[in-house]
């Protein structure tokens, strides 16, 4: 189970080197070898390209504020450093305007102008929105499931979370900016702290839009002299779901793989032993709709409302993450 501490990048997810220091060691940015970040900072090639879509944000965010030290970052920016659910490559560094200051874009920089006030912080050494006004700013733009994975984290205490749901609505009806509020405040009243992980946030909305039993989460089940607990157990039918998420199997070690993926045999063959059929999903399932509403059926779960389509087209719009062609352009 990642935490907001496990999941933040306060460093970059690959060592920077700044134009100050390319003439000291006698480095070219014209060399194959680098691959320009922004302006004035660059990353080894073949580190920078091998990373996953959110870490390339990550190092973009870093490379941005070793430019622009005295920026705050709010957002998915700011969300880097706190560790909040990101998904895919968001395509702009956000800003936070200084009082006065219009909002603009300038490249993949966007400067937010507004009337409410934020609280910021310092984490090491950056500025930011602190967690509870970054984690409100994300729920008002992004998109509905993943709004309701980034409240999720910044309420529960298995993530790290210690934003308290009270003072998130607060902070939200205090504010005169409208515009995302009604989004913003389906994820908070959705919500749930017991959530361990953005993939269960993620699955619980789908669930409910696809119109199926509500389930438990993290429900505990005693047999055989064991203790179990379930991501997702649909009472009506027995069915216990679960949201895999492949690191918690630990595949870099391979011994450490093995027993993990032992263990997972023998709880989930008992768990069948008494009487409650399995259901697996992973989140690119999820992200698909159809996979895992199918796996529910197989698996006896029973539809208690007509499905909300409009809520799961959703799940296919990603408005503020680079395009795919544009990240086989960077290739």
């Amino acid at each position: 189970m990642q935490t907001l501490s496990d999941r933040a990048f306060v460093t970059s997810p690959v060592p920077l080197i700044v134009s100050a220091e390319m003439r000291m060691l006698g480095l070219r940015a014209a060399s194959p070898r680098l691959r320009r970040v922004r302006h004035g900072v660059h990353a080894r090639r073949d580190l920078y390209d091998a990373l996953r879509p959110w870490q390339r944000y990550a190092a973009r965010v870093h490379a941005f504020a070793r430019t622009h030290p005295g920026a705050v970052l709010c957002l998915e920016s700011a969300a880097v450093l706190h560790g909040l659910p990101h998904f895919g490559e968001t395509a702009q560094i956000h800003v936070l305007a200084d009082a006065g200051e219009k909002s603009r874009r300038f490249g993949d920089v966007a400067v937010h102008s507004s009337a409410d006030s934020r609280g910021v912080t310092s984490i090491a050494g950056i500025h930011c929105t602190d967690l509870l006004d970054t984690a409100v700013d994300l729920t008002r733009v992004l998109s509905p499931a993943k709004g309701l994975a980034v409240a999720d984290a910044a309420l529960s205490p298995f993530q790290g979370g210690n934003v308290r749901r009270s003072i998130a609505d607060e902070t939200l009806g205090g504010q005169m900016n409208s515009r995302g509020r009604a989004r913003a405040r389906w994820a908070w009243t959705n919500a749930d702290e017991r959530s361990e992980s953005p993939g269960e946030s993620i699955s619980r909305a789908v669930i409910a839009w696809c119109g199926f039993e509500t389930p438990q989460l993290q429900a505990e089940f005693a047999y055989e002299g064991a203790r179990d607990r379930a991501d997702f157990f649909f009472p009506s039918s027995r069915v216990i779901g679960e949201a895999d998420g492949w690191g918690k199997y630990d595949l870099d070690d391979p011994d450490a793989a093995a027993q993990r993926l032992a263990d997972e045999k023998r709880r989930e063959d008992r768990l069948r032993r008494n009487g409650h059929p399995i259901a697996r999903w992973d989140l690119s399932d999820v992200w698909r709709v159809d996979p895992l509403r199918v796996a529910l059926v197989a698996a006896d779960v029973p539809l208690v409302r007509p499905p909300q389509e409009g809520m799961l087209a959703s799940m296919k719009l990603s408005p503020r993450e680079v395009a795919v062609s544009r990240l086989a352009a960077q290739s």
